[in-house]
Parts: C-alpha cells; structure tokens; sequence
C-alpha cells in the first residue's frame, strides 16, 4: 500500500453511472476501478446489489467512500436504500446516522 496510492485514492472524485440495466458508482485511481452497484426499483427506492474494491484499494477506505458516497446521493434524490449487497449492509448496521433513507428491512 502506497502512500502516493493512498492520496490518489483520497483525492479521487466519485462518479454515478446510469445505465439502461442498473447503475453504478465509480472510484477510480491509478487505472483500478472501485464500484458500487445498485438498481433503481422506483422513483423513491434503489437496491444496492454489490460492492468490489480491487485488492490495491484493500484497506484505504475505498469501500466506505462508496458507502457515504450513496447515503448521500439518496438523502440528495429524496430516495431509501434497500441494501442487499452484505458490505452495504454491514456498513449501514454500523453507520446508525444513515437510517434516515435505509429501508426497514
């Protein structure tokens, strides 16, 4: 692990992708891709349905940014989450201030 990887990865901007299947976001440095995968079930709800960091990422929070990064863009678009990617998930049963758009499960 890089510090210069590291501070890539801090300055990193973070992307959505909408596409016609499902969506995504982006956190891209040094030619590696971070994703966040989610669908758009209704006006109000997205599934977030999968998370890959790749290995050089491991560790440098890449995931977590992805994780705030959705909360954020949901509380912004005025929808809820439903996580059943199990790192999501796991983030949102540690992160309590985000339940405002998780959706009950």
């Amino acid at each position: 692990m890089t510090t210069a990887l590291r501070d890539q990865l801090a300055a990193a901007q973070i992307r959505r992708e909408d596409g016609k299947s499902g969506s995504r976001y982006v956190l891209a440095a040094d030619g590696a891709e971070a994703e966040m995968t989610f669908s758009r079930v209704s006006p109000h709800l997205v599934i977030i349905d999968h998370t890959e960091v790749p290995d050089a990422f491991r560790g440098m929070g890449a995931g977590l940014r992805l994780a705030g990064f959705a909360v954020a863009d949901a509380r912004e678009g005025g929808w809820k989450i439903t996580p059943l990617c199990p790192f999501f998930h796991a983030q949102a049963d540690c992160h309590l201030a985000w339940a405002d758009v998780i959706k009950a499960r």
